[in-house]
């Protein structure tokens, strides 16, 4: 089993930053591969941003540039530092990972941009 608990977030003018981050503990998490989703009122989940163990990063288009992810790994933690907030970033914002072949999620945090 893996837990995922997620602080931060919340709300923020347009053009302001944020960050959010992610605790991971249980006997299945082995610093794996940890992950950033988000998901609008009415629309998909969609990818957000990832980190291996090794600190390689991956980013959707829309967010490149703007926001960054790293991780402690002593800590079992992982960040998303979000910079340039535009309203449509509004969303609640997953932290995700798999372990043992499941994938395991966070409750969620909400982060609202006003325009």
């Amino acid at each position: 089993q893996v837990q995922l608990v997620e602080s931060g977030g919340g709300l923020v003018q347009a053009g302001g930053s944020l960050s959010v981050s992610c605790a991971a503990s249980g006997s299945a998490f082995n610093g794996n591969v940890m992950g950033w989703y988000r998901q609008a009122p009415g629309k998909q989940r969609e990818f957000v941003a990832q980190i291996t163990t090794a600190g390689r990063t991956n980013y959707a288009v829309s967010v490149k540039g703007r926001f960054t992810i790293a991780r402690d790994n002593a800590k079992n933690t992982v960040y998303l530092q979000m910079n340039s907030l535009k309203p449509e970033d509004t969303a609640v914002y997953y932290c995700q990972t798999i372990a043992g072949g499941r994938v395991y999620w966070g409750q969620g945090t909400q982060v609202t941009v006003s325009s």
